[in-house]
């Protein structure tokens, strides 16, 4: 029991490599044995053709002895200058019929005139009044060889279309049984290089499937990952949340007692737990997000008051660095769009907290309109450092995070953008920016307005 489960494991293990075994035999089979078919039909249509045309050459004689079917000397003289021109006819004779039996009157064999036959096939052709031909194989000097010809027996006629006489041709067919063997040879020899380059074709596809189950692993191992993220952040929630308020309560708990050093040191804590929170928070997201479980509950909503409560919840950032902060709803612009709440905001937050993060001094100006395409379109602009072109193609990646002097004091995870486009997209919207080094960045998003 135990090894049959062994078996079973390991033609599961190796079900590709015993697919990939299977297309490599049975792939080359069909094409040898459409190969064979191919020949064999072929070498019926050629014998039918080479039928064909021992028949036509047997009507070109019956017209050639039409006038002299009486005369067995005339007939001798047509043979003789016939076999001259022709070397592939074995023999040429010609029977009367007599007394039930066929005597032979004229022949390319002068020493067999006078000799009867009742051969089948003479009766058969000359009481049907039909020709017939049919290949035959006679032995030749050498033992154990054969040379190919074909038997014609063909009825001939007078000018009035009575029968005279009775035609027996052996023609030779050696000449296209050897043109068919070379074709034959040929095709045999494509057909080997065809199996060859299948079969290359193949281990090349079995190579193929060793790197799908490697991606099907490194799948597996990535899920296994992305589940492991989410438990952990799930689980590093909660004491995160427990120190905060704790560190907190004591930092607004005037009686506490305690030293502006011991102050400075919790304020410190509590920094570095918003930090922390928002890290967890972020895995947690991207988490959401590759794995498909991000919802968006799209409604109907006026956006702008939504703008410009977010962008007075983030004045007191701008204020702390002494940045003019300001949002404006251009004149006769519409602001009705269908988005979620919860996450339009977490993605204005995220803009405008970038803004301000990597503007030293200046402003960060929102401007919101309707564009031709009848979106809502949020312009946020600011006076910061700005970035290259090369750094505006990253810009979106995951983890991904502009480095340079001027960045290097300033914290964050590189997933805030990442999230934010995932977000915007889910509301069918789109992100982009437009950037210049020492200038600013200008970050527009565009989302479809309600008709």
């Amino acid at each position: 029991m135990e090894k049959t489960s062994s078996i079973k494991k390991f033609l599961l293990d190796n079900r590709q490599i015993f697919y990939s075994l299977s297309l490599m035999i049975v792939i080359p089979g069909l094409v040898i044995a459409n190969a064979l078919m191919f020949s064999e039909s072929l070498k019926g249509t050629v014998n039918y053709a080479l039928q064909n045309k021992a028949t036509g050459i047997s009507d070109g004689i019956n017209a050639g002895l039409s006038k002299s079917l009486d005369s067995p000397e005339q007939m001798q003289s047509f043979i003789d200058t016939w076999s001259f021109y022709n070397d592939d006819v074995k023999s040429l004779d010609v029977f009367y019929y007599e007394n039930d039996t066929f005597r032979l009157v004229s022949s390319t064999n002068k020493e067999q005139i006078g000799r009867t036959d009742n051969a089948m096939i003479y009766l058969v052709a000359w009481n049907k009044n039909w020709p017939s031909a049919q290949k035959v194989s006679i032995p030749t000097t050498e033992q154990g060889k054969f040379n190919n010809y074909w038997l014609v027996i063909y009825p001939l006629k007078d000018l009035d279309g009575q029968k005279k006489a009775l035609l027996s041709m052996y023609l030779s067919a050696d000449v296209v049984d050897t043109s068919l063997s070379v074709a034959l040879v040929k095709s045999f020899w494509i057909l080997v290089a065809t199996v060859i380059l299948i079969v290359l074709l193949l281990f090349a596809n079995a190579r193929l499937f060793e790197y799908s189950i490697l991606y099907n692993k490194i799948k597996e191992v990535d899920q296994m990952k992305d589940e492991f993220i989410s438990m952990a952040s799930h689980e590093l929630r909660t004491p995160i949340t427990v120190i905060k308020g704790y560190v907190e309560m004591v930092l607004e708990d005037n009686n506490s007692g305690l030293s502006s050093e011991a102050k400075e040191n919790l304020g410190i804590v509590n920094t570095s737990s918003d930090r922390l929170a928002s890290l967890i928070e972020d895995m947690l997201n991207v988490s959401r997000i590759e794995q498909g479980r991000l919802k968006v509950e799209l409604k109907e909503m006026d956006a702008w008051p939504l703008i410009e409560e977010t962008v007075k919840e983030m004045k007191i950032q701008a204020d702390q660095k002494g940045l003019a902060l300001s949002a404006v709803l251009e004149p006769n612009s519409k602001s009705m769009v269908s988005i979620d709440k919860d996450r339009f905001k977490q993605v204005l937050i995220n803009i405008i907290g970038n803004s301000i993060k990597y503007t030293p001094s200046g402003s960060v100006d929102i401007k919101v309109k309707n564009n031709k395409e009848k979106n809502l379109v949020i312009v946020v602009k600011d006076t910061g450092i700005g970035m290259s072109a090369k750094d505006r193609e990253k810009l979106f990646q995951k983890f991904y995070r502009v480095k340079s002097q001027k960045t290097e004091s300033i914290t964050g995870t590189g997933l805030g953008l990442w999230i934010t486009k995932q977000i915007i997209e889910l509301m069918k919207g789109v992100v982009s920016v437009d950037s210049m080094e020492g200038v600013g960045t200008q970050v527009t998003i565009e989302i479809p307005l309600i008709s």
